[in-house]
């Protein structure tokens, strides 16, 4: 069996389809676990989001912002924005049983000896807060309160994490931090305006893993979210988000269990264009 994980699909079935066949992937065989940021930009989510659920004992899947983005348009709570391509979701006959299963996805992972996330953790929360945070989120996101879960996340504030946090705000810095964030401060401040390269960091801040003390630095961290930051290979992080969506590939990395750091090795990767749809 083997391992693998990719990045932003972003409902960009065709290459989906192209990277499982360079794999020679096979369901029955092996697991891929997605980062998140399934919908949304690419041509399409409904076959995408099909797929991913008719063969889930193959596919684990991460929550993205465009994911939430999608079902805050579904309950009517957000407007379509230019450049979304979700409709096709929107309009399908089995739409609600897809966000019904979309809700399910986690906001976090911990598999094979590597913390997955979609964007970013906070350096003030190690590996098991990060955990039990975002299972606070999930089952508020998979029980029968979800809209009102939905309709109060939005916000950039608080924009820091304190213990004493509660309710709302609580899990707004949560899903703020699992499915935003690039850009930090030492003490966690999050920004969420900058949205470009590691070198254009605002005054006193700094890429979330770049700062140091982090409490997750020593775990093999696994993420996506940030194309302009793709394919970046460290022995304890790297990031499988390539921008396909915006003309850049998609990107499927070998996971050694054994040895998760043999992600900087560019032979256990494989990439693709998208191709036309």
């Amino acid at each position: 069996m083997a391992l693998y994980l990719i990045g932003d699909l972003q409902g960009c079935r065709p290459a989906f389809e192209a990277l499982l066949q360079a794999l020679d992937f096979s369901p029955s065989r092996d697991h891929a676990y997605v980062l998140g940021d399934l919908v949304n930009r690419g041509p399409d989510n409904l076959g995408l989001l099909r797929r991913l659920r008719e063969q889930e004992s193959a596919f684990s899947c991460l929550l993205g912002n465009h994911d939430l983005h999608l079902l805050a348009v579904h309950l009517g709570l957000k407007s379509l924005k230019p450049g979304d391509t979700i409709a096709d979701v929107l309009n399908a006959p089995d739409v609600n049983d897809l966000l019904h299963w979309l809700r399910q996805q986690p906001l976090a992972r911990w598999a094979h000896g590597v913390l997955m996330v979609h964007a970013g953790v906070l350096p003030q929360w190690d590996t098991p807060l990060t955990l039990a945070l975002a299972d606070e989120v999930s089952r508020e996101l998979q029980s029968e309160s979800w809209p009102w879960l939905i309709e109060h996340m939005y916000g950039n504030e608080p924009r820091q994490w304190r213990d004493a946090l509660q309710g709302i705000e609580r899990w707004r810095v949560v899903i703020n931090a699992l499915t935003r964030l690039r850009f930090c401060t030492p003490d966690g401040v999050m920004d969420f305006e900058a949205k470009s390269g590691l070198n254009d960091a605002p005054s006193g801040h700094a890429a979330w893993f770049d700062i140091e003390g982090r409490r997750t630095q020593n775990t093999p961290m696994a993420f996506g979210h940030w194309s302009t930051a793709g394919g970046l290979k460290r022995p304890n992080l790297v990031n499988v988000d390539t921008g396909c969506v915006w003309g850049g590939l998609l990107s499927a990395v070998e996971l050694d269990p054994v040895q998760p750091s043999n992600w900087c090795d560019p032979a256990r990767w494989v990439q693709v264009s998208c191709p036309s749809s």
